[in-house]
């Protein structure tokens, strides 16, 4: 160490008034042996820890770096050399250690052989989110960390970073505000591929807990592969991820009826206005009615024999509205597909979401998704008695836990029977009138 060596207790005032000079000096903290602040010429301000790697005077000196000058603050950066301190106390070598560290395999790395060897069971479209929210949220924070060094702590500091937008980005240009660039043709189709695949990162609570879970099944990877002994995503509590559970009323449905009829008049794309039509009848997803082939089409069964689907190949039960929807519809031949896409026939149509903004604002059902139909027709079910298990039949959830959100919903059968049963006793009670009172002696 220096000879003339300058001690003070390192707080923010004495930080702050430690100025460059020619030569980079340090500054010793006076309450924490080994611990203090290296100010260089350029007058970067750098909070490090001294110790020595093994036992008696003439054991290897290091120094750790802990961090600059405003990524921590004085007692933040005491608190970290304390820490350090102690692990010297029971024998590492907390530099060692880092070097080891920044040559081993770091975040990115196994995000990557994730995607490569650990989603096996994954379908596409899951696959497509966990990579945006990968690229969007994982690896801005933690990509550069090698595997071994991510602790609880900071999977709990990850979560509060995304929960608070940390990592948003702006939104993604419309396709029309693509077109109105000038771009056209092949340009434009790259440009809105771009678009579809690179979405906008938001942040929120939601987004927060669905990354960390992600996060999880990521380190469970890396504890199977022997990476690393545990999975530093346990116990780090998340925020709860209440999705939207919007169910239209009867009045809301008549007014989306209208809105339809009305939609129907003005000439607005049949395509959509019948797959909305379809997700209310069969509480289908949007994604399995719109690439519905005629082939999974059975009218004799009245049943749609999906062979794909967010959960493999399922059946989707028809009712008669739903099948009368289904035997109205034009079918020209030049299309597997029921709803083709009218610019190439070996596709599908897409345009559903744009078509209900459209109803949504008619039917001044604001704030709606599409996927609120499907809800909506499973609160229908339960409310008509039918059992958590068949209505998790009918939506083709995998896991009946799924199915759960509609617990709450099975009481309105029971209560209606109980509404009904205390009228009956009600009139009877009302029809005892003071002289059919029998007194008894």
């Amino acid at each position: 160490m220096e000879r003339d060596r300058r001690i003070e207790r390192l707080g923010k005032r004495t930080v702050d008034a430690a100025k460059p000079t020619a030569a980079a000096y340090r500054v010793w903290d006076a309450d924490l042996k080994g611990f203090g602040l290296k100010v260089s010429p350029r007058g970067l301000k750098t909070y490090f820890v001294w110790y020595r790697a093994g036992q008696g005077r003439t054991a290897a000196r290091r120094e750790y770096t802990i961090a600059r000058h405003g990524e921590m603050t004085p007692e933040e950066a005491r608190d970290e050399a304390a820490n350090v301190l102690s692990r010297v106390r029971l024998g590492e070598d907390p530099q060692n250690t880092r070097q080891r560290a920044r040559s081993e395999m770091n975040v990115t790395a196994l995000c990557e052989w994730y995607f490569k060897d650990g989603v096996a069971l994954k379908k596409e479209s899951t696959l497509a989110s966990d990579r945006a929210r990968i690229k969007a949220h994982v690896i801005p924070l933690l990509g550069r960390r090698p595997v071994s060094s991510v602790t609880t702590a900071d999977v709990a500091r990850f979560l509060k970073d995304v929960a608070a937008g940390k990592t948003a980005t702006a939104a993604k240009p419309t396709t029309a505000a693509l077109k109105a660039k000038g771009l056209r043709g092949k340009a434009l189709a790259q440009a809105d591929r771009r678009r579809r695949t690179d979405p906008a990162s938001k942040g929120g609570k939601g987004t927060a807990t669905r990354t960390v879970g992600l996060l999880g099944a990521i380190f469970a990877f890396a504890v199977r592969e022997g990476l690393r002994a545990d999975n530093p995503v346990r116990g780090v509590e998340r925020f709860k991820d209440r999705q939207s559970q919007r169910f239209l009323s009867v009045d809301e449905l008549a007014r989306l009826t209208s809105a339809l009829t009305d939609a129907a008049a003005d000439g607005i794309n049949p395509h959509g206005l019948n797959v909305i039509r379809l997700l209310a009848l069969t509480g289908a997803r949007k994604s399995e009615i719109e690439g519905l082939r005629w082939s999974e089409v059975d009218f004799a069964r009245c049943t749609l024999n999906l062979a794909d689907s967010k959960t493999g190949a399922r059946g989707v039960p028809l009712g008669a509205a739903a099948l009368a929807c289904l035997q109205g519809l034009p079918r020209t031949g030049k299309s597997a597909f029921v709803f083709p896409s009218e610019g190439a026939m070996d596709r599908h149509y897409v345009g559903t979401p744009k078509v209900w903004n459209r109803l949504r604002t008619a039917a001044g059902l604001s704030g709606v998704r599409i996927h609120d139909l499907r809800h909506t027709f499973a609160s229908f079910g339960v409310a008509g008695g039918l059992s958590l298990p068949m209505i998790a039949a009918l939506l083709g959830h995998r896991d009946v836990k799924t199915t759960q959100q509609y617990a709450h919903l099975a009481d309105s059968p029971v209560r209606a029977a109980a509404d009904r049963t205390a009228e009956a006793v009600d009139s009877a009670m009302r029809a005892l009138t003071p002289n059919n009172v029998i007194r008894i002696a």
